[in-house]
């Protein structure tokens, strides 16, 4: 293991100079045409690319292809299986870190819908300032000085 600073780490990882990092390949719901940045061949040797794994591999670009060109989302849902079996039978990444919670903290004065979003927690897009708590909070706050 090597320490560097962060700008040398910014260059070996956009050159390719590293023989292993840690790193995360966040996707969507609806994967598509980021998925050649992440898996593709041409972006193999493209300086600065997500395929940091270095993947070339006709099979990967192949199922790449079928998941941006997918009609619908049985196709889609079909292809991205197919296209994750084929990344975790080549052992390109070592899967290290899981976390089904979120850590988050803030103030007990916003409001939330019952039901919360499949993915996340949806704040700041469904949460609201509750006036009731905000009412509550600053009481609270008041007998503690």
């Amino acid at each position: 293991m090597r320490t560097v600073d962060p700008a040398q780490y910014q260059n070996r990882v956009r050159d390719f100079d590293f023989d292993m990092i840690v790193g995360s390949f966040g996707q969507s719901q609806s994967p598509g045409n980021e998925q050649r940045e992440y898996w593709s061949s041409a972006a193999a040797d493209l300086k600065g690319s997500r395929n940091v794994a270095g993947i070339k591999d006709p099979v990967v670009d192949a199922l790449v292809e079928r998941v941006i060109q997918a009609p619908d989302r049985e196709a889609l849902e079909a292809a991205t299986r197919a296209l994750d079996r084929v990344l975790l039978w080549g052992f390109y990444v070592v899967p290290h870190f899981h976390s089904t919670s979120y850590r988050l903290v803030y103030w007990n004065k916003f409001g939330k819908p019952e039901v919360s979003p499949k993915y996340g927690f949806g704040f700041p897009d469904t949460w609201w300032v509750d006036s009731e708590k905000v009412a509550a909070l600053e009481a609270w706050r008041r007998t503690r000085n």
